[in-house]
């Protein structure tokens, strides 16, 4: 609520209030002779009236009640009904509505007739909560007593509050019928409730039908409420118009409405208005001079000309308030403090709306130690935090991933007696929804129900957004329904949350289904709505769809905020297109969008990722330049892409976060591990392990897994599973990558029994046995030929429940082939076909590589015939087997086919195939045809390997060593020999053993035949 509303309260809290008739206190006569000696059960009455009033006074709600049962169940009543209604007050004004109802249910079955002022109370508690219609009932009900202007007031204000300002409205007739006239208190709240539902037109025609020149029900309040609409709205004009006609009709504006003013301006970005404002209240000292003059009220901080008896209007608290929180949203920071001082030195006291709205402000700049001192520095001078104070800290600490310091947070709350509201309920249960503690956050939710608070639109539309992050959509559909149950319309805010949720899920058809739902009723699309869907689209990679919501939101008339900016940055990192993002990105700064953190950072970690190391480092210095807070999440993507380039000192890099004034958090330790661990520096990395510990700071699953991964790799098995012994006593239990990462190293070892040893050590540490932890099992042992054990692994996991998948048949068919137990791989093809199991084109692959190895061409045909009748298509993969199959065996003419048949298809043979046909044609002394193959091969751009070159180079040197061979054609073979052995050098190619053998002895025999 804005500054000034909270004035708008004052005045409804002051001498006009809805109950304008409180009875005096109760007050103890002493007893006199002549008094009745009073009874016993009315002193233990009184006494239990006094403990819950004590009980109430120290915020122990729940005692309260329980003696007010306790009380109930001994047959005690209250003497009288002051008493009864001291005590519906005293619980209604403490929020305990649920315990109004029960006092006056207890008050009408003890036979207590009610009058107007324990009614009044009674509707207060049920409209403050929503229960209008059980309120309505209650006001119209004549056999509890009778009802005067505030009953009804009272249950239009009610209407008003829940949106339904129309039958608020409506109720007026019965209240005149009834014969009671409206008043001031009428005619504002009505002003507020149109104002409330944007119905501004109606507002007038209160002010029209009721102003001071037509019957004066209007006063300042509702003149003021209504400029505040005209503002909220953003119909200047309209506002600066009805300012004049307050003052036509008589009505002087008084501080209140210049807090409006200047409250509002600064909400619309206008803050040089706003400041003008408040330099007028703060300068003016005649009327020449623009004073600003009012008859006194007791409502103004005023000083008073003695002599003229006239008001001159100064800057109170409020005034102050709404400045400070202008500066800080323009993020003019010490302005706001310095503001803030002045105050002070005026010798204004700060309240704590000030002291909370500048812990606000600090918090969101980054500055949470001045935030915390300002804190204690409140609580010193005797202002007590309230609800609001502590909602700022709980906000930013979630915000800032602290939840369990959030949570401490409320735990003091608790202590202090701190009542929570609605908005405390929905900071606590939106910050563990987005903290994956998804039980919580339901149990915060159903908290919130049980203290007999009504939940809003923004607690539903967190709640939503809640349950499709935790994947809950017959939850999200229950939300939806309680809502629709409640009366409770759905905002922007839950639209946008229900869009957002359907987009991240994919589910393109149903977030495109509530926009056009949302548009239907009449709530449009605001900047978050788009930049939810234009980011939703880009992922989705429907980029014209995207384009299209982005130019549908320009022509609205929404200008691009952060969130866009963001969305456009990170589709152009996907696409790999750095220069289109750094283009986007200064266009939307020359149209005055100032970049954040978070969107310096993205950009800066995609030209890292994109290896423009020169294009990130100007965005960090761009941030500091332009002194934008330069956070731990900044500093993690700049570490990241520092020492990713390799020419950083990893040791430089974690000190200079600690000379920024940074705390490092487990993401930096993440990244710095992973690089000490990367450069085999496993002592530092344990040592920064240890830091971590002594930091207060838990590990989460990406230090674990960097760790046990970094130690394994060192051959450090056993360090490892201490480790993991280690944060098992945590609660942290070993998931499938770290099973992967140990079976592995254990495999180095080569032996089956320690393999299965460390695989039972792993599970016994709580990781649950699963197809995938089986599967990495069974792969560490086929590597190594270990079938058996493998198939034993395979009886194991069946017998935990778990069928083996396509990944696990492909796995043991893979080590058949690789130990030539071609027979075993078959019969497990087989097996697999028989248990339902799809083989996959990867299981064709292996099963015809072992075939094709083991010469079985036959039985390869017969599966090539098999998959073609599954659907599967003749890939290059396949070709390629087949022709390096029949080349093995020597079938020349088949190879050939085969290659012939592949090149008219389109595929282009790969370089190992060519080696394996040129080998064929050079092992029978066809070194034309081969050469040939190595020309044509270098034709369809298949380049040649160091292979090829030895295949060519001996297969040329071993034809030229033929006894029967004429010199001219020995000498033509040699040369040819020589020319691609000087051509494979020049190429970087090293030659094998072999070739530099046969190389040699053509050299030797030429040199013998020049000395001859």
């Amino acid at each position: 609520m804005g500054s000034s509303l909270r004035h708008f309260i004052k005045h409804l809290q002051c001498d006009k209030t809805l109950f304008r008739f409180l009875p005096p206190p109760i007050s103890i006569r002493p007893l006199s002779s002549s008094s009745p000696p009073p009874k016993p059960s009315d002193l233990y009455a009184s006494f239990f009236c006094t403990l819950i009033h004590l009980f109430l006074s120290r915020n122990r709600l729940s005692k309260a009640a329980d003696a007010f049962t306790a009380m109930r169940n001994y047959n005690f009543d209250p003497e009288s009904l002051p008493s009864w209604n001291h005590l519906l007050r005293e619980f209604n004004n403490h929020g305990m509505v649920s315990q109004v109802w029960f006092v006056y249910s207890e008050m009408i079955a003890c036979g207590v007739n009610p009058n107007v002022e324990t009614r009044n109370i009674v509707l207060h508690s049920l409209c403050k909560v929503g229960r209008v219609e059980l309120a309505l009932g209650l006001l119209r009900d004549t056999s509890v007593g009778e009802c005067d202007v505030i009953s009804y007031n009272t249950v239009i204000w009610g209407f008003c509050k829940y949106g339904f300002v129309e039958q608020g409205f409506g109720l007026c007739s019965e209240m005149v019928k009834k014969g009671f006239s409206f008043d001031d208190y009428t005619c504002n709240i009505l002003v507020k409730g149109f104002i409330d539902t944007q119905l501004l037109g109606y507002a007038e025609w209160i002010i029209d039908r009721f102003g001071y020149k037509v019957r004066g029900y209007v006063d300042v309040v509702g003149f003021n409420t209504l400029i505040h609409g005209y503002f909220k709205a953003g119909n200047v004009d309209a506002g600066i118009e009805m300012l004049d006609r307050m003052t036509e009709e008589g009505s002087f504006p008084d501080i209140v409405t210049y807090n409006t003013l200047i409250d509002m301006f600064c909400k619309m970005k206008s803050f040089d208005q706003a400041k003008s404002i408040f330099d007028e209240l703060e300068g003016s000292v005649d009327r020449d001079d623009n004073i600003v003059i009012l008859k006194p009220s007791d409502e103004l901080e005023v000083s008073v000309d003695r002599d003229d008896n006239i008001v001159i209007l100064k800057p109170n608290v409020v005034t102050y308030t709404s400045l400070i929180n202008g500066y800080f949203k323009q993020k003019r920071v010490e302005e706001a403090l310095n503001l803030y001082d002045k105050m002070v030195m005026d010798g204004l006291s700060p309240d704590v709306v000030t002291y909370s709205s500048v812990i606000y402000g600090l918090c969101k700049h980054g500055r949470i130690d001045d935030a915390l001192t300002l804190f204690e520095k409140m609580k010193g001078v005797g202002v007590d935090p309230n609800y609001i104070t502590y909602s700022v800290f709980l906000d930013f600490l979630f915000k800032s991933k602290n939840p369990s310091v959030a949570l401490g947070v409320q735990g003091q709350m608790v202590v202090r007696g701190i009542l929570f509201d609605v908005v405390v309920f929905t900071i606590l249960m939106d910050g563990l929804f987005k903290h994956g503690k998804f039980n919580e956050a339901e149990m915060m939710f159903n908290d919130l129900l049980a203290s007999g608070l009504v939940p809003n639109c923004i607690t539903y539309s967190a709640l939503i957004d809640g349950r499709f992050k935790s994947g809950d959509l017959d939850g999200v559909e229950s939300a939806l329904q309680e809502m629709e149950c409640k009366s409770i319309p759905p905002n922007v805010v839950t639209y946008t949350s229900l869009i957002n949720g359907f987009l991240k899920l994919k589910m393109l058809d149903a977030a495109l289904g509530i926009l056009k739902k949302m548009v239907g009723e009449s709530v449009m699309p605001n900047i978050f709505t788009y930049s939810s869907l234009i980011d939703g689209y880009f992922k989705a990679g429907k980029q014209e769809m995207a384009i299209g919501f982005y130019e549908e939101m320009k022509l609205s008339g929404l200008e691009e905020n952060n969130f866009v900016l963001d969305a456009f940055v990170n589709n152009y990192k996907r696409k790999g297109k750095m220069d289109e993002a750094g283009s986007f990105f200064e266009n939307m700064i020359s149209k005055g969008l100032l970049p954040d953190s978070a969107n310096y950072t993205s950009l800066m970690d995609g030209y890292f990722k994109a290896g423009e190391e020169s294009a990130a480092l100007k965005m960090a210095e761009e941030m500091t330049v332009k002194k934008i807070q330069f956070d731990v999440v900044a500093f993690n993507v700049l570490a990241n892409g520092l020492l990713g380039t390799g020419k950083y000192e990893v040791q430089s890099v974690y000190l200079s976060i600690k000379e920024l004034g940074l705390t490092p958090n487990i993401e930096t330790f993440n990244t710095i591990i992973a690089v000490y661990c990367r450069e085999g520096k496993i002592i530092n990395a344990l040592n920064l392990w240890e830091e971590i510990k002594s930091l207060g700071l838990k590990p989460n699953e990406i230090t674990i897994n960097v760790m046990i991964g970094g130690l394994c790799e060192a051959g450090k098995v056993d360090k490892a599973m201490d480790l993991l012994n280690e944060m098992t006593s945590l609660g942290f239990h070993p998931n499938s990558t770290n099973h992967r990462v140990i079976v592995n190293a254990a495999s180095k070892s080569k032996n089956g029994d320690h393999i299965l040893l460390m695989h039972e050590h792993v599970l016994a540490m709580g990781l649950k046995p699963s197809q995938k932890v089986y599967n990495a099992l069974i792969t560490a042992l086929c590597r190594l030929g270990m079938t058996r054990k493998a198939t034993s692994a395979l009886q194991d996991m069946r017998k935990k429940g778990f069928s083996a998948d396509t990944i696990t048949y492909n796995i043991l068919i893979n080590g058949y082939c690789k130990s030539s137990h071609l027979k075993k791989a078959l019969q497990t093809y087989s097996h697999m076909l028989v248990e339902g199991v799809s083989p996959t084109i990867s299981t064709y692959h292996t099963l015809l590589r072992g075939l094709s190895k083991g010469g079985l061409m036959h039985d390869a045909l017969k599966l090539v015939n098999d998959m073609l009748e599954r659907g599967f298509e003749i890939d290059l993969d396949v070709y390629n087997i087949l022709l390096c199959g029949y080349a093995r065996i020597g079938n020349k003419k088949e190879a050939i086919r085969v290659y012939c048949e592949m090149i008219s298809k389109g595929f282009v043979p790969q370089t190992s195939t060519y080696n394996v046909l040129i080998s064929e044609f050079a092992k029978v002394g066809m070194m034309s045809q081969a050469r040939e193959l190595m020309n044509e091969m270098q034709v369809r751009g298949v380049s040649p390997n160091s292979s090829t070159y030895d295949i060519i180079i001996s297969g040329w040197c071993k034809l030229s060593m033929r006894a029967e061979l004429e010199r001219a054609l020995r000498t033509s073979y040699e040369s040819k020999a020589k020319l691609l052995f000087n051509e494979m050098n020049e190429k970087g190619f090293k030659p094998c053993e072999t070739t530099v053998k046969y190389v040699t002895l053509v050299l030797k025999r030429q040199r013998k035949k020049k000395k001859s």
